[in-house]
C-alpha cells in the first residue's frame, strides 16, 4: 500500500460530543478525490468535525481491497469499499485467496455497515476520434479496464466477457492504472476505450471530454437480458442500471452521444458503502450516522452526480447474498432520521 495522504483531520480533540463521550480521534481511508467513493466519507469527516463527534484522518488514494482488511483487522477504523470485496473476503476468493476460507470468513465477519452509496455505473465509452462501432469493435483494442486489482477490475473484465466473450489478454489488451491517474490516460488517448464505473455526471467523464467528443454505448438488449448478465447484476456489489436514453443525453449534455437499439440506456452498477469494526463503540456510530444522515442533502448538493449516487438508500445492496449487514447502532440512526431499513440488512 503506498503512503497513506492525510486530507482531513477536522475540529480540536478537545472539543466535547454531542453524546457522552469525549471527540475521538479516528482513521479513514478512501478511493481517489471525484467520486461518490470520496466524497461520502469526506462529508462524514467534516460533520463529524463540525459537530465536536470526532476528528477523522481521511487518508484518500487507497486500494480498497486492502482498506476493508485493515478494518477488519482493527487497523483502521472506517472505509470505503464496493459490497463485492466483503463477499469475496468471507469466501476467501480473489484478492483474498491468500487469507483462506476459514480466515477470511472471521475477518469479514468483523465488518459492519454505517452508510451506502452508488460507486458508478459500468458502461463502454471512447472518443469519437477513435472510430469504435459498439462493443462488438473491441477485439484486437487496447481497453482501460480499472485499476491494477479489485472489483471495479473484476467488474470491467466480466462484463465484457459475457458481452463479447472476449477475456483480457487475449481477446483484448487490457490497461491499468490506478484511479488517480485514469483520466490522465483516458486523456492521452493510448486506450482505444474504456470500461469503467461511472456517474452521471462524474468528474472523470467531464474531464476527459476537454480532449474530445465522446460515445457512450449502452448494453445490448439481448446480453442485458442474458441468464448470465441476470445472475451477475445480482450479486453482492452489482444492481441493474436502465436510464431513458434522452434523459442521459440531457444530463452529459453535446459533448456525449449515447447509442442504445431503443430508448433505453442499460448498464450495471457498483454499489458500496462505508464499513467499520463491529466492536466500534455504539455510541460514537449512532452520532456519526446520525449527523450524516441529517446532513444527507447537503451531501447530495456538494457534486453534480448527488443524485445519482443514492446516498439516502440505506437498503441500496443489502440483504440476499450480500453477508455484509448494519452495525446495529448505524441501522437504529437511519431509522431514527426516517428512513426504512430491514431487518435482514441489520446485525445482531
Amino acid at each position: 500500500m503506498k503512503p497513506m495522504k492525510l486530507i482531513a483531520a477536522l475540529a480540536a480533540a478537545t472539543t466535547l460530543a454531542t453524546g457522552a463521550f469525549a471527540q475521538a480521534n479516528l482513521t479513514a481511508e478512501t478511493a481517489s478525490p471525484g467520486g461518490a467513493t470520496h466524497l461520502s466519507p469526506a462529508h462524514m469527516a467534516e460533520v463529524a468535525g463540525t459537530k465536536g463527534i470526532a476528528n477523522i484522518q481521511l487518508a484518500d488514494g487507497q486500494t480498497l481491497t486492502n482498506s476493508i482488511q485493515n478494518v477488519a483487522e482493527g487497523k483502521t477504523d472506517i472505509a470505503g469499499t464496493p459490497y463485492i470485496l466483503p463477499f469475496l473476503m468471507s469466501r476467501g476468493v480473489g484478492p483474498y485467496g491468500s487469507l483462506g476460507k476459514e480466515k477470511g470468513a472471521e475477518l469479514a465477519g468483523n465488518l459492519r455497515a454505517i452508510n451506502p452509496f452508488t460507486l458508478g455505473i459500468f458502461f463502454l465509452y471512447a472518443y469519437d476520434a477513435k472510430g469504435i462501432n459498439g462493443w462488438d469493435d473491441i477485439k484486437g483494442r487496447k481497453i482501460y479496464n480499472g485499476p491494477p486489482r479489485g472489483g471495479a477490475l473484476t467488474n470491467a473484465r466480466s462484463m465484457i466477457q459475457i458481452i463479447t466473450g472476449l477475456k483480457d489478454g487475449e481477446g483484448y489488451e487490457g490497461m491499468q492504472t490506478n484511479w488517480g491517474q485514469g483520466s490522465a490516460l483516458v486523456s492521452s488517448g493510448e486506450p482505444d476505450a474504456v470500461v469503467l464505473p461511472e456517474l452521471f455526471p462524474g468528474s472523470r467523464l467531464t474531464t476527459v471530454t476537454a480532449a474530445g467528443k465522446m460515445t457512450g454505448w449502452s448494453m445490448p438488449k439481448a446480453a442485458y437480458e442474458s441468464e448470465a448478465m441476470q445472475k451477475y447484476m445480482v450479486a453482492p456489489g452489482s444492481a441493474p442500471f436502465t436510464m431513458p436514453l434522452a434523459d442521459l443525453q440531457a444530463t452529459m449534455g453535446d459533448d456525449w452521444t449515447f447509442v442504445s437499439e431503443d430508448d433505453t440506456f442499460r448498464a450495471f452498477a457498483t454499489i458500496g458503502g462505508n464499513v467499520v469494526h463491529k466492536d466500534m463503540d455504539s455510541d460514537l456510530v449512532y452520532e456519526l450516522v446520525s449527523a450524516y444522515a441529517a446532513t444527507v442533502d447537503d451531501l447530495i448538493a456538494k457534486a453534480p452526480y448527488g443524485n445519482s449516487a443514492n446516498f439516502n438508500f440505506p437498503m441500496l445492496g443489502m440483504c440476499g447474498k450480500n453477508p455484509l449487514k448494519y452495525h446495529p447502532a448505524a441501522a437504529r440512526a437511519w431509522r431514527d432520521a426516517g428512513y426504512e431499513l430491514d431487518d435482514c440488512a441489520v446485525a445482531e
